[in-house]
């Protein structure tokens, strides 16, 4: 069961806010990205050079950064440490990004905190996510509690009272808004534990279901189209799950390593799987079964995610390197192309793709967030 937490008395500003009229405006559509998604497509289609990203932003924390997630509009994204800071910051100007700024030797500038809570859990932020409206953030932590909180991201401003859910035994490893036209938001989430993943609405903060079937801690939950739930667990298998009847409908068995990630592609066809001794999985979902297994990282997979039309493929390791798949392949009969497009100087934990483009944020144990755009 959930309560309303206490309303929050540590929330500071930096620099702009988004009621400065020279603070970033915070819009609503992916119109706002066309021009330079289109630049972006039409480089990929035509360049023969090697894909390359470039840091545009560093964020700089005492402590490994664990979480990193953009907002739905790409205008804003958070970061959650082992310092127990949330931040959410505005993302630079993309668009204007141009050969003047692509000075290999100098330091990326910070980026804009426009909000910050500098002890948001009692211990390190673990997973966060957005809710798909993009008015709700949560957050989990190894403290064994999630956090939601109501953005406004127009003013960047938390909107009444957080919600506190203590419904976990253990760390909350990953989290996943469900994404539907109406009603309540709903959650899923899990970490170490029973292996049970628990369901909870939002708006009341009541559980309202669990997903049974792992027998270890989960490591990883996503949720696809049409109430599909893909998850990850140290019993070496994923599971996908109908959360309309909250079964499984698939359990794959992954070899002798535990299951660090997992993501599902745009059309719900396609899932992967990151693993701890550094492979990934291809499985395909519509005809049950796995397509390729390989090691393309030398450590722990920690995060794999496709980008927003599905073509690529991101994954990031302890290993320090993030690699880029290209995905419009025959799948089943070769390895994914793939190449290392940007690193860090310790272990990578999280990347997560901007929502229309080929810019993603990184967290990593060298106590830094990073945001990489395409060098194109």
């Amino acid at each position: 069961m959930g309560k309303p937490a206490s309303q929050c008395i540590d929330v500071t500003y930096q620099k702009q806010t988004c009621n400065d009229p020279a603070a970033p405006h915070v819009s609503h559509g992916q119109e706002d990205w066309s021009r330079l998604r289109n630049h972006q497509q039409n480089f990929l289609r035509t360049t023969t050079e090697p894909t390359r990203f470039r840091t545009i932003a560093l964020l700089e924390d005492l402590q490994a950064i664990r979480a990193v997630a953009f907002h739905p509009t790409g205008k804003l994204f958070a970061i959650g440490s082992n310092s127990k800071i949330l931040r959410i910051c505005a993302s630079p100007d993309l668009e204007n990004f141009t050969n003047s700024d692509r000075n290999a030797s100098q330091i990326p500038p910070p980026p804009t905190i426009l909000f910050k809570r500098t002890r948001h859990h009692r211990g390190s932020i673990y997973c966060m996510a957005w809710s798909s409206t993009g008015d709700l953030i949560a957050t989990g932590s190894n403290d064994k509690s999630i956090k939601v909180l109501h953005f406004d991201a127009d003013n960047c401003t938390q909107v009444g009272p957080e919600l506190e859910l203590n419904i976990h035994s253990g760390t909350i490893r990953d989290l996943s808004f469900v994404s539907r036209a109406s009603g309540s938001a709903v959650l899923v989430s899990g970490g170490a534990g029973n292996g049970n993943i628990q369901i909870s609405d939002c708006t009341t903060g009541n559980t309202i279901g669990q997903l049974k079937g792992h027998s270890s801690h989960i490591m990883s939950v996503y949720a696809a189209k049409d109430d599909i739930i893909a998850s990850g667990s140290n019993d070496n298998t994923v599971r996908l799950w109908d959360l309309r009847s909250q079964r499984c409908i698939d359990a794959i068995a992954t070899g002798d390593s535990c299951v660090s990630s997992v993501c599902v592609n745009p059309s719900g066809t396609l899932l992967v799987s990151g693993h701890e001794d550094g492979g990934c999985m291809l499985y395909d979902i519509t005809a049950g079964r796995t397509l390729q297994f390989f090691k393309p990282h030398t450590a722990d997979c920690r995060s794999v995610r496709f980008s927003p039309d599905g073509h690529h493929l991101l994954s990031c390791s302890y290993d320090t390197s993030t690699i880029l798949m290209e995905m419009q392949h025959d799948l089943e009969c070769n390895i994914p192309p793939y190449s290392v497009v940007a690193q860090h100087d310790d272990k990578m934990i999280q990347c997560r793709w901007h929502p229309f483009l080929m810019a993603f944020v990184s967290s990593s144990a060298d106590r830094t967030a990073r945001l990489w755009t395409l060098d194109c």
